[in-house]
């Protein structure tokens, strides 16, 4: 006879608010990058991929909590970690080479500071990061992770 299912834990049910939580965080982002109109260069797009990837991964980890989904919603935010410290360097970099057009004497710290106060934001991208380090956190422990124990008498069916 089967067992009925337990009810979630705390810990489970703090982990699925926090990932609601952060798809939400993930179509914010979007939005705001469509407003911004980030999709003039082919590097624009990049977050837009990761956040694709991140909101289906992380939806289906909801809706079906498998390992196979956790490991994809796993590599999705390591695509968030990469395409944020990607955005910091190319948003710092134009940064550079504008303030460079403006004020070729420029150097050293006073560089970097206009750089990181550019008009184009540089530490934005870092959202990006901060989402995928948050996802990650889901993640730590996850219930799928473990294995089940198989009911007595009955051998674990895979």
């Amino acid at each position: 006879m089967p067992q009925p299912p337990t009810p979630p834990t705390d810990a489970e049910r703090l982990r699925r608010l926090v990932l609601v939580l952060l798809l939400a965080g993930m179509l914010g982002t979007a939005t705001e990058l469509l407003l911004l109109d980030h999709t003039e260069k082919r590097w624009q797009w990049v977050p837009f991929a990761a956040l694709g990837a991140g909101v289906a991964s992380g939806l289906a980890l909801v809706v079906r909590p498998r390992p196979a989904l956790l490991r994809s919603f796993q590599a999705a935010m390591a695509l968030f970690l990469a395409a944020g410290l990607a955005g910091l360097w190319l948003h710092y970099r134009g940064n550079v080479e504008f303030e460079l057009e403006m004020r070729p004497a420029l150097t050293g710290s006073e560089l970097a500071w206009r750089a990181l106060k550019g008009a184009t934001p540089a530490l934005a991208p870092l959202a990006l990061a901060h989402l995928g380090l948050l996802g990650l956190a889901c993640t730590y422990r996850h219930p799928v992770r473990r294995p089940r124990p198989a009911a007595a008498g009955q051998e674990e069916q895979r």
